[in-house]
């Protein structure tokens, strides 16, 4: 890992266009760039933008808004991904973001992870969407539990609840994460929120000793109007807002940012991860193997598995009963 500067980036998208929000993400790269930074991090699924309407809308109302996402969001690989991977290419920069990502008839919520040559490393999709989210987003699978190695150092990424699963979280642990990208969609749910979102992420430095930079979402009291006339639900759409920093010692590197537009910045040093783990290493010298595994499925998952014509016609032939290899069963 390098000795470099990154930014949470904490900014409202654009919740009229397909193409809006892109723009707000260049333009943050650039003045993210004019400050020395060599890697970004963005909100959940910030393109076009989180499904707010979601939250606050029944499912029998929201039908427009969720036909709305389709028409706005991402293909991977696609136009806008170009975009994104000459914003890095240019300015030498890491850029972890979040998309809506539509795969045919089916939006999932996306990861990418763009090296500072503009490569796309890394798209993984969130496993589990949460509560009103399972209206919108499709479920991912186990292939993109892994850290990739970046210019500036080893990353992985979560997005949001996924935190809360110890398991997900020990797998990027083993994968021995340096830095790990959280992203939230922010403007929701209160203070509540924003101190669960300190907690989280506090902890995850301290358990995976690695540096945690954490981005959420941010949303104008115009936009929040916009999305619900309801001065009571508009309630549930201001605060939850933490984008910040944190040392492998689970110390904020930099003031967080609570509230309206802006970057939290800080220098990473290297020598602090060795410096934590020496002392508590999850995945090393603290862990028993003896007693605790960890079973990980990174098997990428298709809807439809081809075989030719002369397998089909013996389907078993040689199969072991009982068998635990699911690439071995044939897909008929």
């Amino acid at each position: 890992m390098k000795r470099i500067r990154a930014a949470a980036v904490q900014i409202a998208p654009d919740l009229n266009s397909a193409t809006g929000t892109v723009d707000r993400v260049r333009d943050a790269i650039d003045r993210a760039a004019a400050q020395g930074v060599g890697l970004a991090v963005f909100p959940e699924t910030f393109l076009p933008y989180y499904p707010y309407f979601s939250f606050v809308l029944p499912p029998v109302a929201s039908g427009k808004e969720h036909m709305r996402l389709y028409d706005f969001a991402v293909e991977v690989p696609g136009p806008v991904t170009e975009q994104l991977s000459k914003a890095a290419a240019q300015h030498g920069m890491v850029v972890v973001i979040g998309v809506n990502e539509r795969d045919g008839g089916s939006i999932y919520n996306a990861q990418l992870v763009f090296d500072a040559d503009g490569s796309l490393l890394l798209k993984r999709r969130k496993i589990t969407p949460t509560y009103h989210e399972r209206m919108i987003w499709g479920q991912g699978d186990g292939s993109g539990f892994r850290a990739v190695d970046t210019t500036i150092g080893r990353v992985g990424t979560l997005a949001c609840w996924e935190h809360y699963n110890p398991l997900a979280r020990f797998a990027l642990m083993e994968e021995r994460e340096e830095i790990h990208c959280a992203q939230f969609p922010g403007s929701m749910v209160g203070q509540i929120f924003a101190d669960q979102i300190e907690v989280t992420i506090r902890h995850h430095a301290l358990e995976s000793g690695c540096f945690v930079v954490n981005s959420t979402g941010w949303l104008t009291d115009e936009q929040i109007k916009s999305i619900t006339p309801d001065d009571k639900l508009q309630r549930t759409l201001r605060g939850g807002c933490f984008a910040a920093i944190i040392s492998p010692e689970g110390v904020p590197l930099c003031p967080p940012i609570t509230e309206g537009e802006g970057m939290a910045i800080a220098e990473l040093d290297p020598a602090l991860i060795i410096k934590r783990k020496r002392m508590m290493d999850s995945v090393g010298h603290y862990s028993r193997p003896d007693i605790f595994t960890l079973h990980i499925d990174r098997t990428p998952r298709v809807h439809v598995r081809s075989k030719g014509a002369e397998e089909l016609e013996t389907p078993y032939a040689g199969l072991p009963l009982g068998t635990p290899d699911e690439e071995a069963v044939p897909a008929l």
